[in-house]
């Protein structure tokens, strides 16, 4: 199942979707965005899926979007691949827990608001560099990020765009557990696998009414932030700060006000 970019596997009663790109870090592909929507979607009545799990290949969860193939073609209206991505994610009614190791950027972070188990090992590396690259926060990280941890931290992470490690985002609400890298995937899977042998429809039913008084609004708030998102995408600042990182050179926003 899946591509090359994306590997699936279901046993048990949970489907394993990893990232499989670990010569680019697990950047992620327009690709690799719509087949993990179709997948989730299929596995919405899917008897056999009891549980998603996601991870990453070779030592990254990802390093977020594939900078090229997003620019190339950047999202433009709530049918792009990483729109129908958010949309699947934030209204997939099963468990969805997640095995992150070395590099979660920008999406890789945001993403895992909307798991609802994460566990990390001790070399995961988080960072939201949205406003240092022009844009705008995503994924209603600016809703729920504060509600989490409060403002101050929140906006520590999502204006300065620092990278900070498995520790702080344990701190911050981010995360279950922090692991050993060599433990954290057998430990997810071990959690996976109790929550499938669990009865399923109290399982689906704890988790809605979990989601239930702020779901309407976490939906709101991404299309709110994806329109500010799109317009950033062509915004002067964004365009310098790509070209300087395709140039490998430090970003000049003084020219604008």
């Amino acid at each position: 199942m899946g591509n090359a970019s994306i590997l699936v596997n279901k046993s048990d009663r949970v489907l394993h979707l990893q990232f499989n790109r670990p010569e680019k870090k697990n950047a992620l592909t327009l690709e690799m965005y719509d087949t993990i929507a179709e997948t989730l979607r299929a596995s919405r009545d899917d008897n056999e899926v009891r549980v998603v799990l996601v991870s990453g290949a070779g030592g990254s969860f990802t390093s977020g979007n594939d900078l090229g193939d997003f620019m190339n073609h950047p999202p433009t209206d709530a049918d792009s691949p990483v729109s129908r991505f958010l949309a699947e994610l934030v209204t997939f009614p099963k468990p969805l827990v997640a095995a992150v190791q070395g590099v979660a950027i920008g999406v890789g972070t945001t993403m895992l608001l909307h798991f609802d188990l994460v566990y990390a090992g001790e070399s995961a590396v988080f960072q939201l560099p949205f406003a240092r690259l022009g844009l705008c926060p995503e994924a209603a990280s600016s809703y729920i990020m504060p509600r989490i941890m409060g403002h101050v931290r929140a906006m520590e992470l999502l204006l300065l765009g620092d990278k900070f490690n498995a520790a702080k985002a344990q701190e911050c609400g981010f995360l279950n557990e922090v692991c050993d890298d060599s433990a954290v995937l057998n430990l997810v899977q071990g959690k996976a696998r109790q929550i499938a042998e669990l009865p399923p429809e109290a399982v689906r039913l704890t988790k809605a009414l979990m989601k239930r008084d702020e779901q309407a609004t976490i939906e709101k708030v991404i299309d709110v932030e994806g329109g500010y998102f799109m317009e950033r995408l062509r915004s002067p600042e964004a365009i310098e700060a790509f070209t300087a990182f395709a140039e490998r050179r430090k970003p000049d926003f003084s020219q604008f006000s």
